[in-house]
C-alpha cells in the first residue's frame, strides 16, 4: 500500500515541478543582474555546442561564431534553467529511491541475520539437551548393570535379542 502511493507522490512531484520550472523561467529574464548573468551562460553554451557540432560534422572549427542575440539567448537561457530545474528534481527523485531501497533491503537483511541467530542458538541447545540426555541414559545404563537388572533397563539389549527371535521365526 505504502509504494504505490510513494511512487504516485513521486510522479506528483516531478509533474509540480514543471510549472515551477515555467515560472524560474518567467522570472529569471525580468532581473537585470540576473539577465545578464543568464545572457552569459546561454551564449557560452551556444560557443560550446556549435564548436562541438563543427568538430562532429567536421566542419571548420576557427572560424568564429557569432553570438546569439539578446532575446534568443535569453530564452536559451531560461530553457537551459527549466531543463536544469526538472532533471535535479527527477535525478533527486531517483536518489530517494534508490536510498529507500537500500534502507528496505538493509533491513530484510538483518531480520535474516536475526533469524539466522536465533536458529543456530537453537541448535546450539538443542544439542546440549541431547548431550545432558545421552549422559543421563549412560548414568541409568551404568546404575542398571551395577544393581544386577540388565533385562530392565538395557534397552537396547532387549531390542536386540527380539530382533534375533523374530529373524529366526
Amino acid at each position: 500500500m505504502v509504494l504505490p502511493l510513494l511512487k504516485l507522490g513521486t510522479l506528483a512531484l516531478k509533474t509540480l515541478s514543471k510549472p515551477v520550472a515555467a515560472r524560474l523561467k518567467k522570472e529569471a529574464g525580468l532581473h537585470p543582474k540576473f539577465r545578464n548573468f543568464i545572457i552569459s551562460i546561454a551564449q557560452a553554451n551556444h560557443r560550446m555546442t556549435t564548436t562541438m557540432q563543427r568538430r562532429i560534422y567536421g566542419h571548420a572549427t576557427d572560424v568564429g561564431i557569432r553570438p546569439l542575440n539578446e532575446e534568443k539567448a535569453v530564452q536559451a537561457a531560461v530553457d537551459l534553467l527549466g531543463e536544469i530545474f526538472v532533471f535535479s528534481v527527477a535525478g533527486a527523485i531517483v536518489v530517494f529511491e534508490v536510498q529507500r531501497n537500500s534502507r528496505a533491503e538493509a533491513k530484510k537483511e538483518e531480520l535474516r541475520r536475526q533469524e539466522m541467530e536465533k536458529l543456530r542458538q537453537r541448535d546450539e541447545a538443542l544439542e546440549k539437551e541431547i548431550k545432558g540426555l545421552k549422559s543421563k541414559i549412560q548414568e541409568l545404563e551404568q546404575l542398571a548393570r551395577g544393581k544386577g537388572l540388565p533385562g530392565m533397563f538395557n534397552f537396547r539389549l532387549t531390542h536386540i535379542e527380539e530382533g534375533k527371535s523374530a529373524t529366526a521365526a
